[in-house]
């Protein structure tokens, strides 16, 4: 059966017979022809339907962000959002490409649907444990266990706490020397002013002979990343640089160095002389490229560290039965258990469980060094330690 024709220029259907005007638009149109003309029109207005359709659903979807499965960025470990895959939009030529942040559609424009969001308490905790070393150190992972339960008692959000040891799977989070450097920049990168930052290291550290005279004892202090002996240990001056320099006024850094020789590890210009009474005075360790802030672009950096730069930093089962750095079980018990604490209070209590626990040496548990071991305290300013308080 031959479909009724329609007229071709209003496309209603023909009412007038052949070769009359059509009562609705007056086209004269001509005999009636079989209607496979009218197929082919209606298969292409099939066509231009599915084709606007599927334009509409990937494209303009695409643009707006409500395309199926397309969802809001997911927090990760570096503090910020992390950005998703950006949208594609079809292009003429038949391939999906990129839409830039602020591509623009006629009169409108697309801009991303998320910012970055600023978390004012950020942490890199660093544990190297040496696997295969003929002096490994098993006790860094526990160290790192342990400052991480610290830091989310304290409020650190745990999507803000990087975290590098040979236990991660990821292998950014492997405590190379690259890595390690990598670390300490996103710490510091887009601080301001509020900002509380901590810096923990667990792991061997070294001596090397300085070359620039900016050291009262001739020795630059560094620490070991696992792959040190191919690219190298980071040297104080690398840990300054990246962590101390950039902090804006108002930005507090607080590193932690459970290490060998870490009395000035940060190379800050003021290192706090405690004696056993809790007198105490700050020496001036001021290097050459210091400025008016103490080597920070107006913030506060302090370092509590395991030792002085000529001792070493012990690890001990004594405390828990678990091997763990006898400097970071002694921080954590103090931090935990104060109230009010000044960093006078937090450096005398640190030194105290130190020292009742090298005292059972032969009797609970082997302690490593037997030599003294007297946390520091050193800053890019001096201050009352015994009114100070001591906030993380």
């Amino acid at each position: 059966m031959e479909p009724q024709a329609r007229c071709k220029g209003c496309w209603n259907l023909l009412l007038a017979p052949p070769g009359q005007p059509c009562p609705f638009c007056h086209t004269v149109n001509s005999p009636n022809k079989k209607a496979n003309h009218l197929m082919g029109h209606q298969i292409f207005d099939y066509i231009d339907d599915s084709a606007n359709n599927w334009f509409n659903d990937y494209h303009l979807n695409d643009v707006y962000g409500h395309q199926p499965g397309y969802s809001d960025p997911q927090p990760f470990g570096s503090g910020y959002y992390s950005p998703q895959q950006q949208p594609t939009v079809y292009r003429n030529n038949g391939y999906y490409s990129p839409v830039s942040p602020a591509s623009t559609y006629g009169s409108g424009s697309y801009s991303q649907h998320y910012q970055p969001v600023h978390e004012p308490k950020r942490a890199v905790l660093c544990g190297v444990t040496y696997k295969g070393h003929r002096k490994t150190l098993p006790a860094s992972v526990n160290n790192v266990r342990r400052m991480h339960r610290l830091l989310l008692k304290l409020g650190f959000p745990n999507a803000s706490i990087r975290i590098l040891t040979e236990e991660e799977s990821d292998l950014t989070r492997t405590p190379t020397r690259n890595n390690i450097r990598t670390a300490m920049e996103w710490l510091t990168k887009g601080s301001r002013s509020g900002d509380s930052l901590v810096f923990y290291y667990a792991g061997h550290g070294s001596h090397v002979r300085d070359v620039n005279g900016d050291e009262n004892d001739g020795f630059d202090e560094a620490i070991c990343p696992v792959d040190y002996r191919k690219y190298g240990k980071i040297l104080d001056d690398e840990v300054n640089d990246i962590l101390v320099a950039p902090l804006p006024h108002g930005a507090t850094l607080h590193s932690i160095m459970d290490t060998c020789f870490s009395g000035t590890l940060l190379d800050l210009p003021f290192l706090c002389r405690i004696d056993r009474r809790g007198l105490y005075n700050w020496e001036d360790h001021n290097p050459s490229h210091v400025t008016q802030y103490g080597g920070t672009s107006g913030g506060k950096a302090i370092c509590i560290s395991a030792c002085d730069d000529h001792q070493n930093s012990a690890d001990t089962s004594a405390f828990t039965g678990d091997v763990i750095g006898a400097f970071t079980y002694s921080f954590t018990q103090a931090v935990e258990r104060g109230y009010n604490l000044t960093y006078g209070n937090l450096l005398d209590n640190i030194r105290k469980i130190i020292r009742e626990a090298q005292q059972q040496v032969g009797i609970n548990a082997p302690f490593e060094s037997s030599t003294a071991q007297e946390p520091q305290l050193s800053s890019s300013k001096r201050f009352n330690i015994y009114s100070e308080p001591f906030i993380m």
